[in-house]
């Protein structure tokens, strides 16, 4: 039976740390660290996303900037806040919520963010540092992955082979380099992979971001591999009653638990990393445009 690996703890130790070192960057820079939100339109989902940001920002000692945008906004005028973010020096990170509405171009809203400010780690500017393997900010959900990975298994993953299903420049691909840079000999498969079971049957450590409900069966675990479930797919639960839903990942999880050496749940795995690396992404970036060294346990 795989252990089962706490998302929620880990987050929240993350945050800790990352509120400790918020207050001593106050305390050396004069100024709260800053993160500006912004958010167009009234999606639901994104509002609750957007507050429940605002939240952790501001109860990790940092100030929280929210910019709440109408539906009709444009995209002169989406454009022209971002520059003026990018301008203020009291904000050290931003972070424009997706989806945009349709009429809005998404991707150049992105790539308008400075890149020491890019918080979500999306720019091509980013997305090259870490290719490079240069110092950048990187994209959260990845990130969060790569700690937890390193907690299990150590910060060197020589003669370790790992298995990303899944090539979005938002994780597959982040997802690959991390692990490359800690030594894992890497494979990135996708949609058009042949024999993705047997493929994920030869991994050590399998991360699964595909989107699609408890596609990885347990018989595709290799025996003690370590599992990150990145998927959050809501599915029909009619045994809790009529029009109930819950949660499930993109790997079949009680099966996989009789592998595995030790797996993410969903809920309560790789999703609480998220907001937890945004804030950490958001201190980081602080010291780094202070010109102050980098806390080495951030």
């Amino acid at each position: 039976m795989a252990d089962r690996i706490d998302g929620k703890a880990f987050a929240a130790a993350l945050r800790a740390r990352t509120a400790d070192h918020a207050a001593r960057f106050h305390e050396q820079a004069g100024r709260k660290a800053g993160l500006a939100v912004i958010l167009v339109g009234d999606d639901p989902a994104s509002d609750v996303y957007v507050t429940s940001k605002h939240r952790a920002t501001r109860e990790a000692g940092m100030e929280s900037f929210e910019h709440r945008l109408s539906a009709e906004t444009t995209q002169d005028q989406l454009l022209d806040l971002v520059h003026k973010l990018n301008g203020d020096p009291n904000v050290d990170g931003i972070l424009c919520q997706l989806p945009l509405p349709g009429h809005l171009d998404a991707d150049a809203v992105v790539q308008a963010i400075d890149p020491d400010k890019d918080v979500d780690g999306l720019t091509v500017t980013n997305a090259g540092r870490l290719l490079s393997g240069l110092p950048g900010i990187v994209p959260c959900t990845p990130l969060g992955c790569d700690m937890m990975i390193a907690d299990r298994l150590g910060s060197d993953l020589s003669g370790k082979t790992a298995l990303v299903i899944g090539r979005s420049n938002l994780f597959g691909k982040p997802m690959g380099q991390l692990l490359l840079q800690r030594n894992a000999t890497v494979t990135q498969a996708h949609s058009r992979t042949s024999d993705l079971p047997a493929e994920a049957r030869r991994a050590d450590i399998l991360v699964v971001a595909v989107g699609r409900p408890e596609m990885v069966r347990g018989d595709w675990v290799k025996p003690g591999a370590l599992v990150i479930d990145v998927g959050i797919n809501r599915i029909e639960a009619p045994e809790r009653g009529e029009g109930k839903t819950r949660l499930v990942g993109d790997v079949a999880f009680a099966e996989a638990e009789q592998v595995a050496s030790a797996i993410t749940p969903v809920p309560g795995g790789v999703g609480p990393m998220t907001i937890a690396c945004l804030l950490r992404n958001t201190v980081t970036a602080a010291y780094r445009r202070q010109r102050l060294a980098v806390p080495e346990d951030l």
